[in-house]
């Protein structure tokens, strides 16, 4: 089973890592893309006024251009560990056991915009880059990444697909059409029994039903037993639109 998760815009500063080796990533044979938006990031954190544009940053926030100058050299931290925010509090990574670790760095890739998919433990340093970012120098990040991601996933042939990515970040690298695979809506019931989507709740849902996944450990290998795991630890999960799921919270 693979599970794909989206970043967070929030994330921790610096780290114990030694500096990104790009070459040492999971899914190596998106390198290309990756040394491209790499250096149009450092080729854009030259002029400040121009980052800020581009990245959409306030007036608090221009540290994060020299964040970005400084991408290849920073210090770095498992990804799994670098992302803050809603979903990544709710899964607390750090708190779970080496086992429960090593789990989340074989079943998880985290779909960033800068290096595209990377694993939960490959270690990566802090950045500031959104999937609706246009740098200059590179193309639009949906026609850079979606292609390349969705052969390099298809290389490596899940059982089964676990999409728990927004949809700005699911564009970046569709999930081939031959992996068995799911897209992940959290909703709740309303009174009157229609489902409505949820906002904050829906990456708190999907950062607990991660963490379950990975206290269990269980061998997921069809969306059936996916299913059957679920209903027995207490989750619902069932059909939404075609190709997807509702996960549905009280």
């Amino acid at each position: 089973m693979l599970i794909l998760l989206p970043p967070s815009e929030t994330k921790r500063a610096g780290g114990s890592g030694p500096a990104l080796d790009v070459a040492g990533l999971a899914l190596p044979e998106l390198a290309a893309q990756r040394e491209a938006v790499l250096a149009a990031l450092e080729e854009l954190s030259r002029d400040a006024a121009a980052a800020a544009r581009v990245l959409k940053l306030g007036a608090t926030q221009l540290g994060e251009v020299e964040v970005n100058a400084r991408v290849r050299s920073a210090p770095t931290m498992p990804a799994i560990d670098r992302y803050t925010g809603v979903l990544y509090d709710a899964l607390g990574a750090a708190s779970l056991g080496g086992w429960s670790r090593r789990w989340l760095g074989a079943h998880v890739l985290i779909q960033s915009a800068h290096l595209g998919p990377v694993g939960a433990l490959d270690l990566v340093p802090a950045y500031r880059l959104a999937a609706s970012a246009a740098l200059p120098g590179v193309p639009p990040l949906r026609r850079l990444w979606a292609d390349a991601v969705t052969a390099a996933l298809a290389t490596r042939a899940p059982s089964v697909v676990v999409d728990l990515r927004s949809e700005a970040y699911a564009a970046l690298g569709p999930v081939p059409a031959s992996l068995p695979s799911v897209f992940v809506r959290v909703v709740t019931d309303g009174a009157d029994g229609t489902a409505r989507a949820l906002n904050h709740f829906n990456k708190h849902a999907k950062g607990t039903l991660l963490r379950a996944l990975a206290e269990d450990r269980p061998r997921i290998g069809s969306l059936a037993a996916l299913r059957r795991w679920a209903r027995a630890a207490g989750w619902t999960l069932r059909d939404g639109a075609p190709g997807e799921w509702q996960l549905v919270v009280a």
